[in-house]
């Protein structure tokens, strides 16, 4: 198992390395491009939103240091917005975002910078990419790590029961729940509880915005962590509500997999105790399926499923700040976020094959080939 560890942990070096590279050719034939942007805010013409983006840089929304480690590169020609600019301002602001040098070298000091996990500057903010992440990451953290222990501790035992019971009023009805759950889309769901329990309408019992309260500071230990759970609850309930039914459905779907198989008929057959052939038997390998939907599911909850709850609930996180840099063409931010993403996914693979051998420990990944 050692050695098999050891081969995935360095397949993680080309497979970070096809992610950047992927990322910068798309960056090289996307339309648009940081100085076209600013081009079309300077003469009117620019429809994007980029009001997040306009402090920090200066005036016309250009960083004061940025650094360019990859993005579309043109001539004056093809940019738009630049009649009735100067060319030789239009050639200045190129060689400051670094599109003035060819692409092999930008795509060089790309994988350089980020071989040493120096993410270089926002285009359109005075800070740090790395910075930037780390203000972010605590609103991520809580919505995705929260999110995920809530979903496993209540889908799993949902499931194993709903397997259990097959067929039986219960599980007719507890389906029916959650496949409405599923049905209703998070940020609509979101809506609705803010509607109801957020003082849209009706009750004022949660928070409609942020992650704790203005005066969190002030409080207790205690009252801080009543504080930021209150604030939580209704974020929460949105992101998790589909979240419940793939995880729940899955863990059922499994387990009755292996209830019908000869080795549980026999174990019964032997007197073996419901409960022992349950957790004893059935559940090692009923759960290897849902331990292998654990690395796409974190990195779901934790970047890309948070996106409009986040924008919804006011809580910014790493969900909206790669999708805000997306559309503003902030290529530092947009890789780094792509880069971080590529990174945590690898590692969780490899994290949920070891899983696998404790779940089971017949399983040897040393006789396969990686």
């Amino acid at each position: 198992m050692a050695a098999y560890l050891v081969k995935r942990l360095l397949l993680i070096i080309p497979t970070l390395l096809g992610v950047l590279t992927l990322t910068f050719l798309l960056a090289q034939f996307a339309p648009g491009g940081p100085v076209e942007r600013i081009m079309a805010q300077l003469t009117g013409t620019d429809v994007a939103a980029t009001a997040r983006f306009g402090g920090g840089g200066g005036g016309d929304g250009i960083a004061s240091s940025p650094s360019a480690p990859g993005g579309a590169e043109g001539g004056g020609s093809q940019y738009r917005g630049s009649q009735g600019l100067d060319q030789k301002f239009i050639d200045e602001l190129k060689k400051q975002f670094g599109f003035d040098r060819p692409w092999y070298e930008r795509y060089g000091k790309l994988i350089w910078d980020f071989a040493r996990f120096d993410f270089g500057r926002s285009y359109y903010r005075d800070v740090s990419v790395i910075d930037l992440i780390k203000e972010k990451l605590p609103v991520s953290i809580s919505l995705g790590l929260w999110m995920m222990l809530a979903t496993y501790l209540i889908s799993i035992p949902l499931g194993i029961r709903k397997a259990v019971k097959d067929g039986s009023r219960f599980d007719v009805w507890s389906s029916g729940v959650l496949v409405m759950g599923y049905a209703i889309p998070g940020f609509l769901f979101a809506v609705l509880l803010i509607v109801l329990f957020a003082g849209g309408s009706f009750f004022q019992w949660f928070p409609r915005r942020g992650l704790t309260s203005d005066d969190w500071a002030n409080l207790s230990a205690f009252g801080k962590v009543t504080d930021y759970f209150w604030h939580l609850t209704l974020p929460l309930i949105a992101m998790a509500i589909g979240a419940f039914t793939t995880m729940t459905f899955l863990t059922k779907n499994s387990f009755l997999d292996e209830i019908r198989k000869q080795y549980v008929i026999t174990a019964r057959a032997k007197g073996v105790s419901e409960t022992r052939v349950l957790y004893g038997h059935i559940f090692r390998n009923a759960m290897l399926i849902v331990i292998a939907g654990f690395p796409s599911a974190f990195v779901s909850a934790f970047f890309t499923g948070s996106l409009l709850i986040e924008q919804i609930f006011s809580l910014d996180g790493l969900g909206l700040l790669g999708f805000e840099s997306l559309v503003n063409r902030d290529y530092p931010v947009v890789f780094a976020t792509v880069y971080i993403y590529a990174l945590m996914a690898t590692v969780l693979h490899v994290i949920s094959d070891f899983i696998y051998t404790l779940v089971d420990p017949r399983i040897d990944f040393e006789t396969r080939e990686v």
